[in-house]
């Protein structure tokens, strides 16, 4: 039976915030199906999974200089594993990088025909130019995008894509990210001293291509209009002071629920090709009305304007404002509910699985 590596860059588990470390930090503490990881020494290990921990001598450092090659370590650990069996699956994740030496190096070792060469992208349009990525679609075994619409666009672009695709939506703890009580929900304001009627949600990294300067210049025109509204900032901490808007800076992971489940409105104002949206699915799930732009992924996300309000030209200030102000005028807005399996965590573990078994099927 074929087994399953998963090569990762950072150290697993990974101590920091991330998507996708987060995503498979719940797999590989459930039903898994991976069998061996490669990475640098972790705080801690995963039970029943075996390592093969990539070291830092100086040494090392002295042959990756002299091949040029940053990923000698990985492929010394990698060497270790396929002395033992005789087919296996590897996963990359977003390591653009890595695959040509690791395809060399294969080759090299006479493995690349008992290889099924999985590459995660958690981006959204093409990476390499249309003929430069020839090369690298003819030599992996299958691309896994987190949108339908990015294998559009992927196909759009390429005149040749010789490869496999699979989709893998992103998923979420749906156990703490979900509805709440109306109950519940002013108990919980209260806590939080919060008194407006209605409350709006911004949370991301405060990066130009993110969107928050857009936001808090359409907030100068609503807040004007109506004064028993509020806007949380998270993520970003700016020394300004706002009218109705409150900056929380970092927000631990573990007490986010709760600002989403107090909220009415998220606003997710994303000026780049966004490839899914973590907090987008949070928020829905907290019973959130939406208001996104139609970047890159999120139109699929939104299941295309079922789920909430998408923005055509979110680099336009007035379209914002006639989003919000739609939603404050109008009631009804919250009054939805989505599948609880819907961008699940369950539901990607299980895709997952069904991923490795079909790649494991192509090896037999």
């Amino acid at each position: 039976m074929p087994q399953v590596i998963l090569i990762s860059q950072v150290p697993l588990p990974y101590s920091k915030i991330g998507s996708w470390t987060t995503l498979y930090h719940n797999y590989l503490s459930n039903n898994h199906k991976v069998d061996y990881i490669i990475c640098e020494k972790p705080e801690r290990l995963y039970p029943e999974i075996q390592y093969q921990l990539v070291s830092d001598t100086f040494e090392l450092k002295i042959q990756k200089k002299i091949s040029k090659n940053p990923y000698l370590g990985y492929f010394k650990a990698l060497a270790k594993i396929l002395e033992k069996e005789d087919k296996f699956i590897i996963q990359i994740v977003d390591n653009f990088g890595i695959v040509k030496p690791l395809i060399e190096f294969l080759e090299k070792n006479g493995k690349r025909k008992q290889c099924f060469l999985q590459f995660f992208y958690h981006g959204f349009p093409p990476f390499y130019e249309n003929f430069t990525g020839r090369w690298f679609f003819e030599n992996i075994d299958e691309m896994v995008l987190l949108t339908h619409d990015s294998y559009k666009v992927h196909k759009e672009y390429y005149t040749i894509l010789p490869t496999k695709f699979s989709v893998l939506h992103n998923g979420i703890d749906t156990s703490k990210f979900h509805k709440i009580s109306i109950e519940e929900k002013a108990i919980l304001k209260t806590k939080l001293n919060i008194t407006s009627k209605k409350v709006f949600v911004w949370c991301s990294q405060d990066r130009p291509k993110k969107g928050l300067e857009i936001i808090l210049n359409v907030w100068k025109t609503i807040y004007t209009q109506d004064k028993d509204i509020s806007l949380l900032i998270i993520g970003a901490n700016r020394d300004v002071k706002i009218d109705g808007v409150s900056f929380l800076g970092k927000i631990p992971n573990d007490d986010l629920p709760q600002y989403y489940q107090i909220a009415d409105c998220y606003l997710f104002s994303t000026l780049c090709h966004e490839g899914f949206g973590m907090s987008l699915i949070e928020a829905l799930h907290c019973g959130c009305y939406c208001i996104a732009s139609a970047n890159g992924g999120v139109p699929e996300v939104l299941q295309y304007g079922k789920l909430g309000k998408l923005i055509e030209k979110p680099n336009f200030i007035e379209d914002w404002i006639e989003a919000i102000q739609e939603f404050l005028y109008q009631d009804g807005h919250n009054n939805f509910t989505i599948p609880e399996n819907l961008y699940s965590m369950q539901n990607w573990n299980k895709t997952m699985n069904t991923i490795i078994e079909n790649a494991k099927k192509s090896l037999s």
